[in-house]
């Protein structure tokens, strides 16, 4: 899952980003609204996590572009306003939900990751398959029943292709979902990340490899 966070207090946006990527989501941050429109214009977005009070563009303009522009991107607006005024005219922009601040880490994510579910075709909170088993919301992996730790990036891969449902999923399309906008493209990590997966997840092999597309787990 990919998250843009268009948060303007630097280290908000920091705490925000850090959260968020503990629970394996690739994210990317900008500090004001016309480098997230910049961003939403290059890069396919599960989630925009959106202060409302962005300077350059504002956030209500930033979600009305979205919503006009009819993007997948679902939005979550962050504001420190949060009567019950301020939370109607949020979503009456389009809005998916709204979260006042301050706000607790662990419901931000979670809000993140139920958002995140709408803006793909739907999936389960936990993914199953070959005897593997993902459960999103409390990041573990379990094959057969026992546990594997995993990294935050291998947690992600997996995800991508559980969620592909047998289907092969190109390095592509695991770079743009599993990793943020600074990753080189012609970088090798996608295979690392596999051979290192495929080593925790033990015998026999769950993850194939599918000459000239990618990867599955038939």
């Amino acid at each position: 899952m990919r998250v843009l966070v268009a948060e303007d207090e630097p280290l908000l946006a920091k705490a925000i980003a850090a959260g968020l990527r503990r629970a394996s989501l690739a994210v990317d941050v900008v500090h004001d609204g016309a480098s997230a429109l910049d961003l939403l214009d290059i890069n396919a977005y599960d989630v925009l996590v959106l202060d409302r009070d962005l300077p350059r563009v504002h956030g209500d303009q930033v979600c009305q572009n979205v919503v006009n522009g009819g993007k997948e991107t679902r939005v979550l607006m962050l504001t420190a306003a949060g009567t019950l005024h301020d939370r109607v005219a949020g979503l009456s922009l389009g809005a998916d939900d709204y979260l006042p601040k301050p706000f607790a880490m662990v419901e931000l994510v979670a809000r993140v990751r139920a958002l995140g579910r709408r803006a793909r075709p739907p999936a389960p909170p936990k993914l199953q398959r070959a005897g593997v088993m993902l459960d999103a919301a409390r990041c573990e992996v379990f094959r057969d029943g026992n546990p594997i730790p995993l990294t935050r990036k291998e947690f992600a891969v997996l995800e991508e292709l559980l969620r592909a449902d047998g289907a092969a999923v190109s390095n592509e399309q695991l770079l743009e979902r599993a990793w943020d906008e600074h990753i080189d493209p012609f970088t090798n990590v996608v295979r690392v990340t596999v051979m290192s997966l495929r080593r925790k997840l033990g015998s026999p092999t769950v993850v194939h490899t599918v000459a000239g597309v990618g990867y599955q787990i038939p």
